[in-house]
């Protein structure tokens, strides 16, 4: 099981090396305030001063310590160096394949055992000595290099104004002396910026220690100074925060040689004061006074010991740095034993998504020519599959592509059509100024034929606008079905300007295609206004209109008292048995000519069908225009505006429909077809060409940066798998 520990380390190196926190690795965090005996803590269990101090906040950047146990041997042993050091226990732990790893191993084995060499002393013993991430070819000897470098480095990310940053630095420390732990030593909790500090440095701290803390694999060490009130303990509170239940906070009390004379801490020793599941530990550190007259740490813990004899010895068995050390190695063990089979599940896991991602990149273009015609072919089968309805990847959460267009034939460009009123804009004075007009100097007998056409022209001149806003939004349409389609294909996000690209050569597709597109549907319109045709099958309204209107102010259709007609003066009964009436075929007017060529070939309706006509044409008993506008018409004037109005409602109904129908045609026929059938053949005219491939094919800083990083991880997760793979059954259980 000794082998556990190494394995987080060389597992926290690999992670560390590509800056990643997805992998929530088993490690010991220590939390205490200012001045609670933090530091002291670690040099005692390391037995060197190391640590930056000072007064304010020291420790501004998370300091990951891994201890590294090395046995002592003699220099004719160094052959089985190999076998006496856990070979995982390296330090550069740089991503790379997993095929290498074995190699690597033995590379990195050798390296350690020659670093051990070079430190042995002239009694053959290995020295102590550390190295950093950040600088992993210097071996650091000298333990006040190390103080210096870990503040150097602070400085460096942190700056000199005290402010504190998340970014952490990696220390190991090899020594005969220590135990296998990693270590993940905080900034100090305070509650007042003090000089130079930010204003939210508490906060700031608070978070720092919170993101480390949260953790589930993590095991909180509490560091809390017995001469404080320990109820208030700020490093208790916050491992309460998240892990209420105490199950993996470890509490250590300092300081316990500067309590009142006259008490002691036996009730919090015992768990009574601050209840945790893994214990409470007493220690007595180095005063202030004693770091400065360099009394040694070796001094420090002998008098520790004697320390807990005297005023512990029921509890000094179970008291002091020593036992600290050894308590922390057994539980991050068992911690690790209990967390690995997790860790290793996860790891698998995310090698499965990262390889995802890095496949999502590609793989470096070698043939460029038949790359750019797979994308563009891709593209454009997406296009016209969007529009048809048959893509694969049918979004759900809106309507796009062909359902869009058939929303604006249908829904928008229908219901705008259906909605506009034949009449609109026209008044009854309009009516009545266009017949007048239309007369010129001489009074008319009848209304005007040519009246009719200018007004109902008129409205259907309206029907442009709408049509034409029809092919705007198809159009539009087109343009946003272009980015859906890019969605779709995944190869082209590497090459940002083959992507642009295309964009441009399919919008100036579309936009080519706008202006026929638009004169077609001005002409559908332009056709309807060059020829008024009141001889249309479905114009029979205007046929029965007229023949009412005309029979019930006609002298010779009025009626005798007893219902018989009234021949008129103007008609004698000799014109009138020259023209007998035919009961089955129906009767043409005997207006004049003049009038009834208005409608030319328009049949009236029987004679029987006069007077529910008339009652028709105003059913509920008042003009259709504004009362209070009609109020002061003539009997002809009103009854030559309704005849009018109804002629244009009539035929403006007539004319809506074919609008309606061939518009949305005609938006089909010359844009929508237009660009399903050329738009491949378009991108490859424009854009396979070979002086622009290597242009089109480049790919951009951010992709080549995405696929770095998913390369890395790859690498480090592949890595971190085999380095748990390397642990047999035996040795975890």
């Amino acid at each position: 099981m000794e082998q556990l520990i190494p394995v987080i380390n060389k597992l926290q190196d690999v992670f560390n090396t590509v800056g990643s926190e997805a992998m929530q690795l088993p490690q010991i965090v220590v939390v205490g305030t200012q001045s609670s005996g933090k530091s002291s803590v670690l040099e005692n269990i390391v037995g060197r001063d190391f640590l930056p101090r000072g007064a304010g906040v020291i420790t501004r950047r998370p300091l990951i310590l891994q201890l590294i146990h090395v046995p002592r041997h003699k220099p004719e042993d160094s052959d089985n160096f190999d076998e006496l050091h856990d070979k995982d226990a390296y330090f550069d732990a740089s991503p790379s394949s997993s095929d290498n790893s074995e190699e690597r191993d033995e590379n990195e084995e050798a390296e350690e055992t020659n670093d051990r060499s070079r430190h042995q002393n002239a009694q053959g013993e290995v020295e102590e000595w550390g190295k950093f991430l950040h600088i992993k070819d210097k071996k650091f000897t000298d333990f006040a290099e190390i103080r210096q470098e870990i503040q150097n480095e602070t400085e460096r990310l942190s700056g000199v104004n005290k402010g504190i940053s998340s970014q952490p630095i990696n220390l190991k420390i090899y020594s005969p002396h220590v135990v296998n732990l990693t270590l993940v030593d905080l900034p100090g909790m305070t509650k007042i910026p003090v000089g130079d500090q930010p204003h939210d440095i508490e906060m700031q701290i608070r978070d720092l220690v919170a993101k480390y803390i949260k953790n589930p694999n993590s095991i909180i060490l509490a560091v809390t100074a017995a001469n404080t009130d320990l109820v208030t303990s700020e490093a208790i509170k916050i491992a309460r925060d998240f892990d209420p239940e105490g199950n993996r906070t470890l509490a250590v009390i300092t300081k316990l040689d500067l309590m009142d004379h006259g008490t002691d801490a036996m009730d919090i020793l015992y768990g009574k004061v601050i209840p945790v599941k893994l214990g409470i530990i007493g220690v007595v550190n180095r005063s202030q006074l004693d770091i400065t007259n360099n009394k040694s740490i070796k001094s420090a813990l002998e008098d520790e010991i004697s320390f807990f004899q005297r005023h512990y010895p029921i509890l000094s068995s179970r008291s002091g740095t020593k036992y600290l050390t050894r308590t922390l190695n057994k539980l991050l063990m068992h911690h690790i034993r209990k967390c690995l089979p997790e860790l290793k599940a996860r790891v698998n896991v995310m090698i499965s998504q990262y390889q995802n991602v890095l496949n999502s990149y590609g793989e470096p273009v070698t043939d460029k020519g038949s790359m750019i015609l797979q994308i563009i072919s891709k593209f454009s089968s997406t296009y016209c599959e969007t529009i048809e309805g048959t893509v694969r990847n049918i979004t759900t959460t809106e309507i796009c592509g062909g359902a869009r267009i058939c929303f604006i034939f249908h829904e928008i460009f229908g219901s705008t059509l259906e909605k506009m009123n034949a009449l609109g804009g026209l008044t009854t004075k309009d009516i009545l100024t266009a017949i007048r007009n239309a007369t010129g100097p001489r009074p008319a007998l009848f209304v005007p034929e040519i009246s009719f056409e200018l007004l109902v022209k008129r409205q259907i001149h309206k029907l442009e606008e709408p049509s034409l806003r029809c092919v705007e939004l198809v159009h539009e349409e087109m343009q946003r079905i272009i980015q859906h389609s890019l969605q779709q294909v995944i190869e082209i996000r590497r090459f940002p300007r083959l992507h642009d690209k295309v964009v441009d050569v399919v919008s100036s597709l579309l936009q080519s295609r706008l202006s026929p597109t638009n004169s077609m549907v001005e002409n559908l319109v332009a056709i309807e206004l060059s020829y008024i045709n009141t001889n249309h099958p479905d114009f029979t309204d205007g046929a029965y209109v007229v023949s009412a209107m005309l029979s019930s102010n006609d002298p010779s259709r009025r009626r005798k008292p007893n219902g018989s007609a009234e021949p008129s003066p103007a008609h004698t009964a000799t014109d009138i048995q020259e023209k007998p009436t035919d009961v089955s075929q129906p009767q043409t007017s005997t207006t004049p000519a003049g009038f009834m060529s208005w409608l030319p070939g328009m049949q009236a309706p029987r004679p029987s069908d006069h007077a529910a006509l008339l009652e028709n044409l105003n059913p509920e008993g008042k003009p259709l225009q504004d009362t209070q506008k009609q109020r002061d018409l003539t009997s002809r004037e009103q009854m030559e505006s309704e005849i009018i109005q109804r002629l244009i409602k009539s035929y403006f109904n007539i004319i809506r429909k074919n609008i309606q129908d061939s518009v949305p045609k005609a938006i089909m026929c010359f844009l929508v077809n237009y660009a399903k059938e050329r738009i491949q053949s378009a991108l490859v005219s424009k854009l396979y060409k070979g002086e622009l491939l290597d242009d089109l094919l480049s790919e951009s800083d951010h992709i080549h940066m995405k696929r770095t990083e998913a390369t890395n991880m790859l690498k480090a997760l592949q890595r971190a798998a085999h380095i748990i793979g390397e642990i047999r059954d035996a040795q975890i259980w």
